[in-house]
């Protein structure tokens, strides 16, 4: 049984990871004018999904930063604890430098002898006579033939909005505890990286354009915290909602950000894939303990059991973005209350740690 995985992101080195584990031969085919990705991007990974990252690859050593807690703070009272989400037995996240995480899997990839680089045209048309050789062929970028033909149909929305990334480096202290502040230009996260440095992601919302002097201003202006020595190189990108309509095609299966991107503000987007990866992987045991091959009912099965549990995740993430952004222009009325009923509920405070941990899984 063979497997191709169309691109040379971080989403297909994991799934190629997971798939070598299993003695599948797998192909990751990529455009020949892939570039080499180095970012100054950060990834939060939830407890649950870090220690299963470490489960299917026993030698992850990269730097993994633990946060004990998230505060919560609005525009109204940024410098008054709205919230605070913890868990007393375990880290809410862990957060990973992006260019470490794909560093490693790609290195484990190109030693790995199960796991195969195949070089392709600029929208991997000559995949498509391949069709046949391939039991099971993933998608999980957005510019080729397979996302024209195939893949068009979305569920979609554009925040009009722009998220500004990046590191800055600042006095040592004790930095355990995450920081997401609502302001009323968008929400502003304080991710901790180290005792001396903080990944900071902010999802501008405002009407005219921004330099980056002043998003360093913005920054400085919500800054809890830290002493701030120096800003690290700021990056950018469009923040939109998408969501396809339908998981396959013949054998195609659609993966990662293609088949569902959400807003940053929660940190849940490869944690999604993550969980994605877990309920393919099983199927995929499933098939192999009973002597089946891998065919298109494996999509069929995976659309059945993630599909409705993506849509609502999705979309409570995207509700929580709506609540504090009308929040926000009424003054913070919504927010107070709705954090003091939390407060006051254990079960509920429980639930929100749960789900930012295991999404929607029981």
């Amino acid at each position: 049984m063979s497997i191709c995985l169309i691109g040379k992101n971080l989403t297909n080195l994991v799934l190629a990871n997971v798939f070598a584990n299993k003695k599948l031969k797998v192909d990751i085919a990529y455009n020949l004018n892939t570039k080499k990705n180095e970012t100054s991007r950060t990834l939060s990974i939830s407890h649950d999904n870090y220690i299963y990252l470490k489960k299917i690859n026993k030698n992850l050593n990269i730097s993994a930063w633990p946060s004990e807690k998230i505060k919560i703070y609005n525009e109204k009272e940024k410098f008054k604890e709205l919230f605070e989400f913890k868990n007393n037995k375990k880290s809410i996240f862990y957060l990973l430098k992006y260019n470490d995480i794909y560093n490693f899997f790609l290195n484990f990839s190109k030693k790995n002898k199960f796991i195969n680089f195949a070089k392709a045209n600029s929208e991997l048309k000559n995949i498509n006579h391949k069709k046949n050789k391939y039991n099971l062929i993933i998608n999980s970028t957005s510019n080729n033939f397979f996302t024209k033909k195939y893949f068009y149909k979305k569920i979609k929305k554009n925040y009009n909005s722009v998220a500004y990334t990046l590191i800055i480096t600042h006095k040592k202290t004790k930095n355990n505890v995450a920081i997401q502040v609502f302001t009323k230009i968008g929400p502003l996260a304080f991710l901790p990286v180290s005792n001396n440095q903080t990944s900071v992601v902010f999802s501008y919302n405002g009407r005219k354009k921004i330099t980056n002097e002043e998003v360093k201003k913005i920054i400085k202006t919500y800054n809890l915290e830290y002493q701030i020595i120096k800003f690290g190189k700021i990056e950018k990108f469009d923040l939109k909602f998408s969501m396809l309509r339908e998981y396959g095609q013949k054998n195609i299966l659609p993966f990662g950000d293609f088949l569902h991107r959400v807003h940053p503000l929660a940190g849940q987007g490869f944690n999604m894939t993550i969980r994605d990866i877990k309920i393919l992987s099983k199927l995929i045991d499933e098939k192999i303990n009973l002597g089946m091959e891998i065919d298109n009912s494996l999509i069929d099965n995976f659309q059945n059991e993630t599909k409705h549990l993506n849509y609502i995740y999705a979309s409570s993430i995207d509700f929580i973005y709506q609540f504090f952004n009308l929040d926000n222009k009424i003054n913070n009325i919504l927010s107070e209350p709705f954090f003091k009923i939390i407060k006051n509920k254990k079960i509920l405070n429980k639930f929100a740690t749960h789900f930012a941990d295991k999404g929607l899984a029981i």
